[in-house]
């Protein structure tokens, strides 16, 4: 071991590293919204159609969380990521060898699978290598990095679909993700006291700031996780709030495009703008969910945040159906991504206070409630309009969810952890 202080201490180096994924797993998903027309002209597919490649990524990626999470816990989060980050690669390389509607489904559910252990995963790395302190920011880092991804891949890949067509660029992202996995498997360790880098001192931070020092070897009881009230009131704010966002990574690039008569640049540039106010969203909650836990206030730390962000996420949503002109309407929609996302960094949080050495499983579950509303809003989009003629009853139910979060909120304890083996 490395006695010598670090000028950057290395579980900072570690967080690094799971950043720069989250922005892969956001570049990898973006991928197929910004490739919607090629793709449904290449394969003649119909909206509807497209609303169903876009939503089964999110089916398979909600049905495999709590596994994903199990599996993170138990395994550890070195070949856990290594693993997932691998097979979802691989998935994202074969979607552009696909030329049929129902090949591209498989594949598509099969990437949703594989992307199912990546912040289940992060969420147990975090748990054994960050003090509770310091974890509301590293969350908020962390997703801020898809959302960085996000936006940077919007231009980025609409320029590579240009230049080398939307089957070559499928696989150049697949190779980065592989490429990822061989780094995490070489640098990262389960236990930080196995790593070489790592000082005495920062060790002791480490020790000091883990809620659990004990592994806790009794079998999980399902029945008792999913008899928790703390864990569906979890579930049903997460389903509340990837709602919204994930509008932003299937509709919003072809519906501002569509709408307001934008070119493909026009229509990346627009759509992007929300993803930095989605960043910045996460940076501000990370940081209120630390500065308010400093003050020995735990359970407001988690609070806070997350009812002021559904509270601007519901008047976004509002606000942005009656601008008429692009800018207005990217204006308030970057306020309800910005607010959506500061519901992230609380919500990863508490299921690390009231998981502890469940973590991951804990996490992996409330994420595969709110992805399940990912997977309704990839198809609730293509379907209202079909059925309304408009638009607008889908962004009234965005918000009507927003709304409905905010009471939920008051209801949880962040500072009563779950008893999930006994």
């Amino acid at each position: 071991m490395n006695k010598r202080a670090s000028f950057f201490p290395v579980r900072y180096r570690m967080v690094l590293g799971t950043f720069i994924l989250s922005m892969i797993v956001l570049f990898d998903r973006i991928l197929i919204s910004v490739a919607k027309d090629p793709v449904a002209s290449d394969l003649s597919l119909s909206d509807k159609e497209m609303g169903w490649v876009l939503s089964i990524f999110a089916l398979g990626y909600a049905l495999f969380q709590t596994p994903s999470g199990y599996l993170a816990d138990k395994y550890g989060a070195r070949k856990v990521l290594t693993v997932v980050v691998s097979i979802w690669s691989i998935f994202t390389a074969i979607t552009g060898v696909v030329y049929n509607f129902f090949a591209l489904l498989i594949v598509r559910f099969l990437f949703g699978v594989g992307e199912a252990g990546a912040f289940p995963g992060m969420a147990r790395a975090i748990f054994k290598w960050i003090p509770v302190k310091e974890r509301g920011l590293v969350h908020g880092i962390n997703f801020s990095g898809g959302r960085i991804g996000a936006a940077i891949a919007l231009p980025i890949v609409a320029w590579l679909i240009n230049l080398v067509g939307w089957r070559m660029s499928f696989v150049i992202l697949g190779g980065i993700g592989v490429l990822w996995a061989l780094i995490w498997f070489w640098w990262y360790r389960d236990n930080p006291k196995n790593h070489k880098s790592m000082t005495i001192e920062e060790l002791v931070i480490i020790d000091e700031g883990i809620q659990e020092k004990g592994k806790n070897k009794s079998p999980i009881l399902f029945k008792r996780m999913f008899g928790s009230r703390t864990m569906w009131l979890l579930m049903i704010q997460y389903f509340c709030s990837n709602f919204t966002f994930f509008f932003c990574l299937t509709w919003l690039f072809p519906y501002l495009k569509a709408k307001y008569n934008l070119d493909v640049v026009e229509a990346g540039f627009y759509s992007s703008a929300p993803f930095i106010f989605g960043a910045l969203g996460n940076w501000f909650s990370g940081w209120m969910v630390d500065f308010v836990y400093k003050k020995n206030k735990w359970g407001l730390s988690r609070k806070l945040p997350a009812i002021i962000g559904f509270t601007l996420a519901t008047i976004g949503i509002i606000a942005s159906v009656y601008m008429n002109e692009v800018t207005g309407a990217v204006i308030f929609i970057s306020l309800a991504v910005f607010g959506a996302d500061m519901t992230l960094s609380p919500s990863w949080s508490t299921c690390l206070d009231v998981g502890k050495e469940r973590s991951g499983t804990v996490s992996g579950t409330m994420n595969m409630a709110g992805n399940l509303g990912s997977f309704f809003t990839a198809l609730a989009f293509p379907y209202m309009m079909a059925f309304a003629g408009s638009h607008t009853p889908f962004f009234f139910l965005a918000a009507g969810l927003n709304l409905i979060a905010i009471p939920i909120w008051l209801s949880i304890k962040p500072e009563k952890a779950l008893n999930l083996t006994t």
